[in-house]
This record gives structure tokens, sequence and C-alpha cells, in this order.
């Protein structure tokens, strides 16, 4: 039996401000936009080729987490410096490439799965880039 990981919530204090800033910046495609009996505002969003979403939203039932407080969201990229790049031109404050060494972060890239940028969204939900091997994530 598969166990398929689909929908990640992710609190934000401003539904528009954040639905901006996935779809416009990052590239997220909106899947779903909807509101639910005048109550809710659930907004689905995919990163461009994952088979995982998040949801954003506002209002009865969408999360109890306060904005700002999911850390270590992670995407796997092809091409780590590509993608940073992309996020700068769409104005999105990123890490320069790091990678781990000795147990504390480096500047530059490592080697497969040791290259990473780091940003936030506009509440403080924090996001890192992953670098896979050529093949993965891209």
């Amino acid at each position: 039996m598969d166990w398929k990981l689909e929908l990640v919530p992710v609190p934000v204090a401003d539904v528009e401000r954040a639905k901006r800033f996935y779809s416009e910046q990052l590239g997220f495609d909106v899947d779903h936009d909807v509101s639910v009996g005048g109550q809710a505002r659930i907004v689905q969003l995919t990163p461009p080729g994952s088979e995982c979403s998040i949801v954003i939203g506002a209002g009865t039932g969408v999360t109890e987490v306060p904005p700002g407080s999911v850390q270590g969201l992670q995407l796997v990229v092809s091409d780590v410096a590509a993608a940073r790049a992309q996020l700068v031109e769409r104005g999105v404050a990123a890490s320069p490439v790091q990678h781990v060494e000795d147990g504390a972060l480096a500047d530059g890239p490592g080697g497969a799965w040791n290259s990473f940028v780091y940003f936030t969204d506009p509440d403080g939900n924090g996001w890192s880039l992953q670098e896979g091997p050529e093949g993965d994530g891209g």
C-alpha cells in the first residue's frame, strides 16, 4: 500500500498576500481558491513538478497553528543555483547557496544532496531548496 503525502497546511495571516507570494514569486500553480460557507477561504497551490501541494487559508477549520510557525519545508531541485536566481529575480530574499560541513553551514555548493538555499514567506514560514542529483527534483 502506498502512503502519499498530498497536502501540507501553511499558516498565513493574509491569504491574498500569501497567494501572490506563492503563485507569482515562487511560481506555484493555483489549484483551488474557494470560500466555504462564508466562514473560511482555502487556497491550494502546487510547486511545479510536485505531487504534493500546500494549502493556505483563513477561517474556521483551516489551521490552528500561528502564521509563520512552520519551519523546514523543503523543495528539491536539480540546479539550486538556477532556482535561487529565479527566486531573486522574482524578488524573494534568498540566502546564498550553502552546504553542511563539519556540522555547520558553509558558503558554496556541496556534493549530491548537500547544496541548500533558504528563504521565508511573508509570514516567516521557513523553506529551503535542496539540490538533488541530476534527474531528481527537476
